[in-house]
């Protein structure tokens, strides 16, 4: 058991570590203020986290200021990686990121939604990463666009995939390296509010809008998961078409008036093939103002403002981001949307509302987010432990 100035320098470690991920290049100086640590305390332990391939140190860029010069930190080249992967309807991407949110490798594909050419696939890219990188990958994750738990991929129906187990993309037995499964809009929604929009604000919805409405409530960079870690199906609030049956099985979901099969209807023809191109398509015509598309895109929109307005009055956030195809929307039929998120506001949230912003992160979202989760195993004190114990000699362990 660790001794109480053990642990005091592990608890200081970790923090620093989790400082120089969120903004790597600050110098010493700024992390150790913000840290309330004393110079001498920070400048010994920033030496322990480089002794440890943790942390790399480099003479900052001159201020002109008075008083001894400081450092800028960074990642170290050698340190700990995430192996992540993330499937959406059309693509799968694949990818090794190291503290910061640098991508070391990068592969991707796209496929026809069967999961038996799928997930072999990723779990080959998965293992190719593994044999690459070795002892430095610390956690894997994957991103899925449907509901998850536990391992298991319960429903995707814009996938066509029910009960599929997502454990075979990662089939190794190490408590230490372990495989987490997640929405692709919560995922996204944890990076958004980390290193998006959401920075810095308290509370944070986050709507992912593609085939449907997926999302997160975030409180403190902490998503919001539910009893059973399902929280944030947005789309299928009863914010739709009330005589429209959704294909989760429901009346009235809020996708009834804004997934592709929607649109599509709108237009009198038969639900896409593809739900994501579609809608895609017909943005696309929107922006050019074509007819047939701008008033279905803008009737979509004035759905997505209403609907966004029902949350504001029920969770009260201080913001609120759109991913996914929402940036879009805004930037074609923003007029329309606000009209609606206004409208529908009750009056004391209306001056002002709480904003409502395109996300910034776009497709890298849900990537990074997985990432994201990863580091949030390995920044830990027992994270940092388990590192020093998968590669390093032990008179180089952290102390």
């Amino acid at each position: 058991m660790m001794n109480s100035m053990t642990a005091l320098r592990t608890s200081a470690q970790t923090a620093l570590l989790r400082a120089v991920h969120d903004r790597p290049g600050a110098t010493r100086a700024a992390i150790a203020h913000d840290l309330g640590i004393p110079s001498g305390f920070a400048a010994e332990t920033v030496a322990r986290l480089v002794f440890a391939r943790l942390l790399a140190e480099e003479p900052a860029p001159p201020t002109g200021s008075r008083g001894r010069p400081t450092t800028s930190l960074r990642p170290h080249p050698a340190g700990p990686l995430a192996a992540v992967a993330a499937i959406t309807q059309e693509t799968w991407h694949v990818a090794a990121i190291q503290l910061g949110g640098t991508h070391l490798a990068s592969v991707a594909g796209t496929h026809h939604r069967d999961p038996d050419q799928v997930l072999p696939a990723v779990a080959a890219e998965l293992d190719r990463l593994s044999d690459r990188f070795g002892s430095r990958i610390r956690a894997a994750a994957v991103s899925v666009p449907g509901t998850v738990v536990g391992s298991r991929l319960v429903h995707a129906p814009n996938l066509g995939w029910h009960d599929v187990d997502l454990s075979v993309l990662w089939p190794r037995y190490d408590p230490d390296v372990p495989l987490i499964a997640g929405n692709d809009a919560t995922f996204a929604a944890i990076a958004e509010s980390r290193h998006g929009a959401g920075s810095g604000a308290g509370t944070m919805v986050y709507l992912h809008v593609e085939a449907g409405i997926g999302g997160a409530i975030v409180e403190g960079e902490r998503v919001v998961l539910g009893a059973t870690g399902t929280a944030g199906e947005f789309g299928h609030m009863p914010f739709g078409d009330p005589a429209q049956r959704c294909r989760c099985g429901a009346m009235g979901c809020w996708n009834t008036s804004v997934d592709g099969f929607a649109l599509a209807r709108a237009r009198h023809e038969p639900p896409p093939a593809d739900e994501v191109s579609y809608i895609r398509r017909l943005l696309t015509a929107a922006r050019a103002r074509a007819p047939e598309a701008t008033e279905v895109v803008q009737a979509a929109a004035r759905s997505l403002g209403r609907g966004t307005a029902g949350l504001v009055n029920a969770l009260d956030p201080h913001l609120v981001a759109v991913g996914g195809l929402g940036p879009e929307f805004l930037d074609i039929a923003a007029g329309h949307v606000i009209a609606a998120y206004h409208d529908g506001l009750m009056a004391f949230r209306s001056l002002p509302p709480p904003p409502l912003v395109a996300a910034r992160l776009a497709e890298d979202g849900p990537l990074r987010g997985a990432a994201e989760q990863c580091f949030d195993q390995v920044l830990t004190d027992d994270g940092l432990q388990a590192w020093a114990g998968a590669g390093l000699q032990p008179e180089a362990r952290l102390r």
